[in-house]
């Protein structure tokens, strides 16, 4: 496939895309939109202009709505005829190539938008699908010999967060206080944390709702799921070391976390599925699953000093997961438990073998007693006030690339 829309090699957005997102365009009002390079196409105005009049079951422009859950929810055949339908449209020689008034009405370079939310998100749940990184965690702070719990290998580790304080892609994070106990302290203290990390995820996003009692197999799982983002776990340490047991994460994580704007169909990373890792040992019947079901998508996470560079401090890959996201959902309905459209799953924490792999502070400082030492000389144990992380995602094969652009943070003083 070849776009008329021009746009570089390395680009995220490509015509293999399509991705899905919400934008105010001109500062004018809200919609539902695509991209493709750094052309952003606001899907409502070719919905107006009967561009998509032969789908059947898209009866509304419902791509006026400020989130995608009503679009999302029509389920794939609809939400994958609506992306080819785009891709048909944007390709060399299309109608709408040679249809200058819409292409004039409904494409927007880049720096006319702002990117929204995606989806309303009701639930919010974290997993801990990392072998590497509960490897790495479990050396640290138990028994290096046993560093992985029993429970481990068996089934998917996850707890519910909290989705009110996900945010999109550039919203400032505030530094969260609470309570710590220094390791020579007799009692806690209170005060702003001063172990401020980054959690470098993935997170896939559902398309249905269920009733209560329903399960979803791992067969069923990926008709259920209908993308993909970016997302960045923002981890609170030294709150959360003290509060975590015996019910794990509460304010160490809840204050925030990040998402990438543009959620990228399951579809777009077909040509990228790759094996799991061998599970051994052999897991129960209802996590067993047939075929490739990870994905080879590259990840990278910078650290931008207040005035100063960005610095390129970890190098992993989506592929590295010993949980897939098919297990993950059945293991979390299995019990009949309801999902509703716009949940998000997060990975946990994805960490490769390699120490510049590794997907957070806290294993690349190794809890800070290895620095990263920055190019302006600076050192980081920790995430410090006013620094940006940024993370990038994308996956390339046979001259085929599809990307997820970036989610990037701030973190700014406490309130």
């Amino acid at each position: 496939m070849k776009s008329f829309v021009e746009y570089s090699s390395n680009s995220d957005f490509s015509i293999h895309n399509i991705p899905f997102g919400v934008a105010v365009f001109n500062k004018e009002y809200i919609g539902c939109c695509t991209r493709i390079g750094d052309q952003i196409i606001d899907l409502a105005t070719l919905y107006d202009l009967s561009y998509f009049e032969d789908i059947e079951g898209l009866d509304d422009n419902i791509f006026e709505a400020y989130t995608l859950n009503e679009f999302i929810e029509l389920g794939k055949p609809i939400t994958n005829a609506v992306r080819a339908k785009i891709q048909e449209l944007l390709q060399e020689g299309s109608i709408l190539s040679k249809d200058q008034k819409t292409i004039e009405d409904a494409f927007y370079d880049l720096d006319k938008v702002k990117m929204m939310m995606p989806v309303h998100i009701p639930n919010y749940t974290d997993f801990y699908s990392s072998i590497e990184h509960a490897t790495n965690v479990g050396k640290m702070f138990r028994d290096p010999a046993n560093a992985l719990l029993p429970n481990w290998k068996h089934l998917p580790v996850g707890y519910h967060g909290r989705a009110s304080s996900i945010v999109v892609s550039g919203t400032d994070i505030n530094r969260p206080k609470g309570q710590t106990k220094p390791a020579d302290a007799e009692k806690p203290i209170f005060g702003p944390s001063k172990q401020l990390d980054f959690e470098l995820e993935m997170a896939f996003i559902i398309n249905k709702n269920t009733d209560m009692g329903e399960s979803i197999s791992t067969q069923e799982a990926e008709d259920a799921i209908f993308g993909m983002v970016v997302f960045n776990d923002w981890s609170a340490r030294d709150i959360q070391s003290w509060e975590y047991v015996p019910l794990g994460p509460f304010l160490g994580k809840n204050f925030g976390s990040s998402i990438s704007p543009w959620v990228v169909t399951i579809e777009a990373l077909e040509p990228f599925r790759t094996a799991s890792p061998i599970q051994d040992p052999e897991v129960l019947d209802y996590l067993k699953f047939d075929g490739d079901k990870n994905y080879d998508i590259n990840l990278e996470v910078y650290l931008q000093p207040e005035n100063g560079e960005e610095n390129l401090i970890s190098e992993s890959n989506y592929k590295f997961m010993y949980w897939n996201m098919a297990q993950q959902l059945a293991h979390h309905t299995v019990n009949g438990c309801n999902v509703e459209v716009g949940d998000l799953y997060a990975s946990g924490t994805i960490s490769g073998t390699d120490p510049k792999s590794f997907g957070s502070m806290l294993e690349l400082t190794w809890r800070g007693q290895n620095p990263l030492s920055l190019s302006n000389g600076q050192e980081r144990k920790f995430i410090e006030d006013n620094d940006t992380v940024t993370m990038k995602a994308w996956a390339e094969k046979d001259g085929v690339r599809v990307g997820f652009g970036e989610v990037s943070g701030k973190i700014i003083p406490t309130k």
